[in-house]
């Protein structure tokens, strides 16, 4: 090519076929609890795209709402648009829900879509997604992550233990529920899994101002390292006045619940790591893009749930910490997916010889949990 030349313009590919389903699957144990609800099912929606003859999928876990809201409000967005223009579209349809409101259900849907784009991408161009997105790290630290408070002790020590003998460096367990029964409850998790290993804890939001700042005093006796969400997330002044107070080498994290990526500039100042869910906050786009402003503020960034589907986007995050493997979640992956991928000592890392997020839907195991 000379100086004068200019590269032919890429055909584009335009979206095909956009399909929804929704699965419901029961929990293990029934039923399961944190410091605030208790569920016996977790529902997650599927999107398949089509182009090219190609398809790629992506998923939330999220109310079959968040299904009908693709189908009706996103599909017709997304309908012919070009499959290499991830961004574009993205932001399409972020401005096309904005009468049905962008941070909540819209954005868990715009979340599924957008992880099933990017999988197309990747497919179509035969490249694992991490290599598409710019790998940052060949393997992704994860923490083990349950004990929770429907649980008794033999079961939480079990399940903490099992994790901590696999090689993971840290693991959490759910607080909050019981505030008198806390202190002995994580006792037991550190007489479980040794001095060595990280513990975590999360509230969700359970506890008022005053008593999680008292707790934590508390739970610093047993070594406990990670608070999370010791008071509602809303609550951004009281989770400051929590990390404030703190113990030292306890770090105060938020930030789950993040729809808009704008929210992460509100919740960020007030946490010691900030997580960022991608199946709520707008997909591997928003994810990313939340990541971008950790990487500018120099915060540390966790990644909430679903293992598999953060993989990659984890693999190519700049400011990642650790990757949660909920237990849940990597169930419910574990059953569901072809292509699983199992932590090593404490890691995961994305197979790169798959195209994509590297992951098949098993159609007929999921069959029965159809809604």
């Amino acid at each position: 090519m000379t100086a004068t030349e200019t590269p032919s313009a890429r055909a584009e590919v335009p979206v095909g076929r956009v399909d929804v389903s929704a699965y419901r699957i029961p929990t293990d144990r029934r039923p399961e609890t944190d410091g605030t609800e208790s569920w016996r099912a977790t529902t997650l929606v599927l999107v398949e795209i089509t182009a090219g003859g190609v398809t790629g999928f992506g998923w939330t876990y999220a109310s079959e709402a968040a299904a009908i809201f693709v189908r009706d409000e996103l599909a017709p967005v997304v309908a012919r648009s070009d499959v290499f223009a991830t961004r574009h579209t993205w932001a399409r349809m972020n401005g096309s829900v904005r009468n049905d409101g962008r941070p909540g259900l819209a954005s868990y849907a715009i979340a599924a879509v957008d992880v099933a784009l990017w999988d197309l991408r990747a497919r179509l161009l035969g490249a694992p997604l991490c290599d598409l997105l710019g790998t940052a790290r060949h393997a992704v630290p994860v923490y083990g992550s349950g004990g929770f408070t429907s649980y008794d002790k033999p079961v939480l020590r079990a399940q903490l233990a099992e994790w901590a003998q696999a090689g993971m460096a840290a693991v959490k367990m759910k607080v909050g529920r019981d505030h008198h029964a806390d202190p002995s409850r994580v006792a037991a998790a550190r007489a479980a899994i040794g001095p060595d290993v990280q513990l975590f804890v999360d509230g969700n939001g359970g506890y008022d101002v005053e008593e999680a700042i008292r707790i934590a005093h508390e739970f610093a006796r047993h070594g406990v390292t990670w608070f999370e969400q010791p008071v509602d997330h809303q609550d951004l002044d009281g989770t400051r006045r929590v990390r404030d107070h703190a113990p030292p080498g306890m770090a105060i994290s938020s930030g789950e619940y993040i729809t808009d990526t704008a929210a992460a500039a509100r919740v960020a100042p007030v946490v010691d790591v900030l997580q960022a869910d991608a199946t709520r906050c707008g997909g591997y786009t928003g994810f990313l893009a939340i990541d971008g402003y950790c990487e500018v503020t120099r915060k540390p960034l966790s990644s909430h749930c679903g293992p598999m589907l953060h993989l990659h986007a984890a693999a190519a995050a700049l400011r990642l910490r650790h990757m949660e493997w909920f237990h849940d979640h990597v169930r419910i992956e574990r059953m569901l997916l072809d292509g699983f991928v199992e932590p090593v000592n404490g890691t995961v890392t994305p197979d790169r010889t798959r195209p994509g997020h590297g992951f098949a839907f098993k159609h007929a195991d999921a069959r029965r949990f159809a809604l």
